[in-house]
């Protein structure tokens, strides 16, 4: 490594998304002294700003998974925050609709797996049900999913970083990680930008997102067969020109990538279409206006009156995927020493959808697999 200055640490968070932030606060307030690495200039700036601020219930996910667990705790966890800490956020519900006849039988399965998952206030809905609820809507049946929610994540990683620091933590931005290496001391990490350092550090906290696999890598000592790689998933949002007809967001039947191109509202009212599945090859945030073409046909299914020209490109984000395309997707990976047997490294990947409802749960889990507990 390059002739730097070494200093001394407990632990680092290497990523000041929501995962990342969630973490470091739990840290703090389990008395740990905690460095925030973010190579950006700000918190949240890839995937947490770039998603569709959605609560999940944790409807959908495989039983006994990480992901069913860590989304029912995290959204229980969140609804508390939000309210204890005054976060903007809203109860507004999800019906889940079936566009065609020969999903039906799904509307049933989903609904007997989300109770067996812990979700047991789903409701099965009639076609005249739902459209009693949204006059709008088009559907041969439906569930209505009470504990969905949507939230202003940027307030509530602001929440999160303030929590952290006032426990102690520090945030150092532009402060990429560059590498690391396991000693016998603990993870010596080189971390680049204006003031090039390393830190000698007890506990590493990998919740980098998108790049965390890539980051994985770059740790000498790491094992690479334990390192998965990253499938650039671009998902694309619309927003609608004018007023939504909705008040709750409307999801389609999902499928075994993606929950569909959905209606989601925003705190302040603006309603969004997305996300899409976009394959990439390197990182890339750029709307293409002609995918809309999609979009049209996708929504019309459950909403036949959304008029031409009336979708325009948002944003878009990348999900932190480590599966294949037309693979059906794996579970979160948390990596601690017992799966990779390096001490003190505690590896976040593939913490995609349901990551921003799982936060807190995911935070807990790793202070409880580091052995601190709050």
């Amino acid at each position: 490594m390059s002739e730097t200055y070494t200093e001394s640490v407990d632990c680092v968070v290497i990523g000041a998304g929501v995962v990342g932030l969630a973490v470091a606060r739990a840290l703090a307030l389990a008395g740990r002294e905690v460095i925030i690495l973010e190579a950006a200039d700000m918190i949240g700036t890839e995937t947490s700003s770039r998603n569709s601020e959605v609560i999940h219930a944790g409807i959908y996910y495989p039983i006994g998974s990480l992901k069913a667990k860590f989304c029912i705790d995290g959204k229980n966890a969140l609804y508390r925050y939000c309210a204890d800490h005054g976060v903007p956020h809203r109860r507004c519900g999800k019906i889940i609709v079936a566009t065609d006849e020969s999903q039906v039988p799904a509307m049933h399965e989903i609904q007997e797996r989300a109770a067996k998952c812990g979700v047991t206030d789903l409701e099965f809905l009639t076609a005249e049900d739902a459209k009693a609820m949204e006059p709008e809507l088009f559907c041969h049946a439906a569930l209505w999913s009470p504990s969905t929610g949507i939230i202003d994540t940027h307030t509530l990683m602001l929440e999160l970083q303030g929590d952290a620091e006032a426990n102690g933590a520090m945030t150092a931005f532009l402060s990429p990680v560059e590498k690391g290496a396991v000693t016998d001391d603990g993870i010596l990490l080189e971390v680049g930008g204006e003031s090039p350092m390393r830190l000698n550090c007890r506990t590493v906290i990998n919740s980098a997102g998108i790049h965390a696999p890539a980051l994985a890598g770059r740790i000498e000592g790491m094992p690479a067969d334990k390192v998965p790689t990253t499938y650039y998933t671009k998902g694309n949002y619309y927003a609608l020109a004018g007023r939504t007809p909705f008040s709750r967001l409307v999801y389609p039947a999902p499928t075994t990538q993606f929950l569909g191109v959905h209606i989601t509202i925003d705190i302040g009212g603006q309603a969004r279409f997305g996300p899409d599945v976009e394959h990439i090859d390197e990182i890339d945030y750029d709307v293409d206006p002609r995918r809309s073409d999609g979009f049209y046909e996708a929504v019309r299914r459950y909403w036949p009156g959304l008029k031409d020209g009336a979708l325009h490109p948002s944003y878009s984000g990348i999900r932190p995927r480590i599966t294949p395309p037309g693979e059906p997707l794996c579970d979160f990976v948390v990596q601690g020493p017992g799966d990779h047997g390096v001490h003190g490294l505690v590896n976040l990947l593939g913490i995609e959808s349901p990551g921003l409802t799982s936060s807190m749960a995911i935070a807990d889990h790793v202070v409880e697999m580091l052995g601190t507990r709050n």
